[in-house]
């Protein structure tokens, strides 16, 4: 069996680690640096081409790199009232455009909302809250059996799906059948 000996550091390894932390580096820096091309074997670089050679454009750096506008600050956002003061021409509020959605300050009257109190089940209709008990209890009920009586008898899992059954038909029968014209929904 062809087994690496376990006292010798794996080379692979030191290698791909030397060559990522290159690139890091390389990434990182400002400039890159251009290695030019050596010299075919045997020739020596003419006298005078090496000073009369135009520097190289350098390319731009993985820091220039930013299609997104991350890399700076954020333009400041002006106000609802900067943006509509009149001002010279290098102001942004110069220019009449239309209002857009933040060009407004909000009218808080200083009242807190306060709901209405709920209506109290003591006058609720007795079958009404027969149909309640069966629609919201019976699901309840047949988890619980389902836990802590499991031995439950057939006609009382029967009993409970029948009242689930017949309580929630006859809420939904209970709802109104026609819309009324005037009212859009909305309650405030």
């Amino acid at each position: 069996m062809n087994r690496p000996d376990s006292e010798q550091p794996d080379q692979g390894a030191n290698q791909d680690d030397a060559v990522w932390l290159d690139l890091v580096a390389r990434l990182e820096s400002d400039t890159v640096a251009i290695r030019p091309d050596p010299p075919a074997s045997g020739e020596q670089p003419a006298a005078g081409t090496a000073a009369a050679a135009p520097p190289a454009p350098q390319p731009p750096s993985f820091r220039d790199f930013d299609p997104l506008g991350l890399a700076g600050t954020p333009p400041a956002e002006l106000s609802a009232a900067e943006r509509r003061r009149p001002g010279g021409d290098d102001t942004p509020g110069a220019d009449a455009s239309p209002e857009g959605p933040r060009d407004y300050e909000m009218d808080d009257d200083g009242g807190e909302f306060v709901p209405e109190e709920p209506p109290s089940l003591a006058g609720t209709e007795p079958l009404t809250m027969l149909a309640w008990l069966g629609a919201v209890g019976g699901p309840v009920a047949l988890l619980l059996s389902a836990m802590f009586w499991r031995s439950a008898p057939l006609l009382a899992i029967l009993g409970i799906v029948a009242a689930f059954v017949l309580g929630t038909v006859y809420l939904i029968m209970k709802l109104p059948q026609e819309k009324d014209g005037d009212d859009d929904g909305a309650r405030v």
